[in-house]
């Protein structure tokens, strides 16, 4: 199972991976049904979760259901248990949208959801993150989770998701990022691939963010909270919906 996840990744393109897992996912769920795991966007328990890595795979990572990773779970358990995201009417902007997260929310009654990004083929709106096509203060929420790493230009990148999020509005931006660095490490002259799946652990990224991340968002004018949040949970807990212990989850805000 780990060759042919980390084959899929690594040889497919995203697009072509989005459709096929919709397709596909019935089976994998009937596969995989269990108790030992449960994936707490769907309430559903599985025997396993499955691996999932460009490079080294982490076991136990993606959900059979929702095809969620940790970081999607542990973003869910904060906006169900710490705000009130699924009550509140709020105007919604959504880069790059996780599949599930999508279905769902593009479902709820108390949101006006628009997602976007540049290639994938299930957004509503096709743009380009270094020039959104919204108005100024237009989304009480923005989430741009997994994209800023791919972007050189990732201070004009946040200026622009700064531009557009309401004064008093929020918003969760996710990147990978190696909380042992100080500063991230980027070299824009790595454009092989291959190379750059070595340096910044997947082939179409640029840099990997260190722990000066929050001083760009603080640059364009966010206010950051560095949010461990999966360590609100016991040990149990964390394993049980498979979160990871020392992941962050960034949480800016507009004054």
């Amino acid at each position: 199972m780990k060759n042919i996840t980390k084959f899929l990744l690594n040889k497919i393109p995203r697009p072509l991976l989005i459709k096929a897992s919709i397709i596909a996912r019935p089976l994998i769920v009937l596969f995989f049904k269990g108790n030992q795991f449960t994936d707490p966007i769907d309430n559903k328990s599985y025997r396993k979760f499955l691996p999932y890595g460009y490079g080294k795979q982490r076991e136990n990572a993606l959900s059979p259901g929702t095809l969620s990773l940790e970081r999607h779970r542990q973003m869910w358990l904060y906006l169900k248990n710490e705000t009130d995201f699924f009550t509140q009417n709020y105007k919604i902007l959504h880069i790059a949208p996780e599949q599930e997260f999508l279905r769902k929310f593009k479902k709820m009654k108390n949101l006006d959801y628009t997602s976007a990004d540049l290639y994938s083929p299930i957004v509503d709106v096709k743009a380009d993150i270094l020039d959104l096509p919204f108005e100024n203060e237009s989304f009480d929420v923005v989430f741009c989770n997994h994209v800023l790493e791919h972007i050189e230009d990732d201070q004009k990148a946040m200026s622009e998701l700064y531009r557009v999020m309401k004064k008093g509005g929020w918003g969760i931006f996710q990147v990978p990022m190696k909380n042992s660095l100080e500063k991230s490490y980027e070299d824009f002259s790595i454009t092989d691939p291959k190379e750059r799946q070595k340096h910044f652990g997947q082939y179409d990224h640029v840099r990997w963010y260190g722990m000066d991340y929050f001083s760009r968002l603080e640059n364009a004018g966010f206010t950051v909270d560095i949010n461990f949040y999966s360590k609100k949970f016991s040990s149990e807990e964390r394993q049980k919906f498979g979160l990871l212990e020392n992941e962050i989850l960034p949480i800016v805000s507009k004054k």
